[in-house]
């Protein structure tokens, strides 16, 4: 949409409809977060009793439909398209609108109207990864920057020590004050290198800590579509929106949100799918048969790779044995979700985003929920560790204490780190006196 706006600024008006799938995305307060989160500046509609969605007969998300100024339906698609795709349509439309008197290129008040921010330390932080020395990475995801935070012996304070980004979104490799990130989620460390999961710029970064210096070793900045890829050279591949990263020896497992897979670099030298098939299930089995729903975190433990698989509300796992199979811990399709703790196939989530694990436990930021709720994987039992279930920014008690749409979580030395996403703040908490508190940084 951004293309096309830019193309045709006097011509084209993008009006977004959102229809809802999950509960939480009903609500027109987190949609208006998610708007300003993605950077969204035409108007978007709160279809959240699918009114329009009937109306004009949409069987899909996401759905494009282009009317002429005389109102009438000349197109739709359903399905994502390359916006190169309609400029040839687009042309013709525009070109027959004119020529009968029927553009008008006034432009459209209030249809840009920009949603007013407060300076911060954070905006829209995402992933965090705890390293030795008590220090905190930390994607700060809506300044398209990543920060290096020196904590406190009591955790309870933070001093930003380094950024990684000059802040704006780009793409462009460097020394670390002038390079440009776009939307950067998931992190990981091998040794003094710092990987990136540059999503929006569809690309792997590594930040080497020592020379303070940013290059891209994967992705070519553009989005990846169609077949699997021909070449294993990680700087020629197209990829589609990297969200997450798990490091184990040389190789480096990327959560592929975008083409609902897990990838893998090895050495830096190649790349390629390591689980998935592509299409968008929850189907367990072999690892090349398999299917995945956005997955969006990842987690290294007991021999296996464990997936929080987003978009199915599920939790997933892949044995690093010979067989490498993929099975389902927590989840049961696309449209089951809520808020169930449990056991097994009673237990439900909504979207969750955030993973990480002590070697026992693993944690689950289950964002639509606004919760942090702990899994047992040898017994398959979930349990509500944080949160109230209501979206807010409250400290103290875990049982009492309001998260808003977390995203990231990390655990180390007792303490819960987690990227409140929506509250632009890091949480944490002391798991043995199970109390939140906000880091001051």
């Amino acid at each position: 949409m951004r293309r096309l706006q830019a193309r045709y600024p006097e011509e084209l008006v993008v009006i977004g409809v959102h229809s809802a799938k999950f509960p939480a995305e009903k609500q027109t307060e987190n949609i208006r977060q998610a708007v300003q989160r993605h950077g969204i500046h035409h108007p978007v509609v709160n279809d959240a009793d699918f009114q329009i969605w009937s109306r004009y007969g949409v069987r899909a998300w996401p759905t494009l439909i282009l009317i002429d100024p005389a109102g009438k339906v000349v197109a739709q698609h359903a399905g994502e398209v390359e916006a190169s795709d309609l400029y040839p349509l687009l042309d013709e439309l525009i070109a027959e609108a004119e020529s009968q008197g029927l553009l008008d290129r006034t432009p459209v008040p209030g249809l840009r109207r920009e949603l007013a921010t407060e300076p911060r330390p954070l905006h829209y932080p995402s992933k965090v990864l705890y390293a030795a020395g008590d220090r905190l990475f930390v994607a700060d995801t809506g300044h398209h920057r990543i920060l290096e935070v020196q904590l406190d012996l009591e955790g309870r304070s933070g001093e930003i020590v380094r950024v990684f980004g000059r802040g704006e979104p780009g793409l462009a490799d460097g020394p670390i004050a002038q390079a440009a990130l776009h939307d950067p989620h998931g992190l990981a460390l091998r040794g003094t290198t710092l990987y990136v999961a540059d999503t929006e710029n569809h690309a792997i970064r590594a930040i080497d800590l020592v020379r303070e210096t940013v290059r891209t070793v994967a992705g070519t900045g553009r989005k990846g579509r169609g077949p699997q890829p021909q070449t294993t050279e990680p700087t020629a591949i197209d990829l589609r929106s990297p969200w997450a990263l798990a490091p184990l020896e040389n190789v480096l497992f990327i959560a592929m949100a975008g083409s609902h897979q897990i990838w893998v670099l090895i050495d830096e030298e190649r790349l390629g799918v390591f689980a998935g098939n592509g299409r968008e299930a929850l189907v367990d089995g072999p690892r090349d048969r398999a299917s995945f729903n956005q997955p969006s975190d990842l987690a290294l433990a007991m021999g296996h790779l464990f997936v929080a698989d987003a978009e199915a509300s599920a939790i997933r796992a892949i044995t690093l044995d010979e067989q490498m199979q993929v099975m389902t811990l927590v989840g049961q399709g696309l449209f089951e979700f809520g808020d169930v703790d449990g056991v097994g196939a009673a237990v439900r989530l909504q979207h969750p985003t955030g993973l990480a694990t002590d070697g026992e436990l693993l944690y689950i930021a289950d964002s639509y929920n606004h919760k942090i709720k702990t899994l047992d994987p040898t017994t398959g039992k979930v349990a509500t560790l944080v949160g109230t279930g209501t979206a807010g920014a409250v400290d103290g008690p875990f049982a009492q204490a309001q998260l808003y749409e977390p995203e990231g979580v990390a655990v180390a030395n007792g303490r819960l780190y987690m990227a409140d996403t929506n509250n632009h703040c890091i949480r944490v908490g002391d798991l043995a006196r199970r109390e939140l508190w906000t880091l001051a940084l």
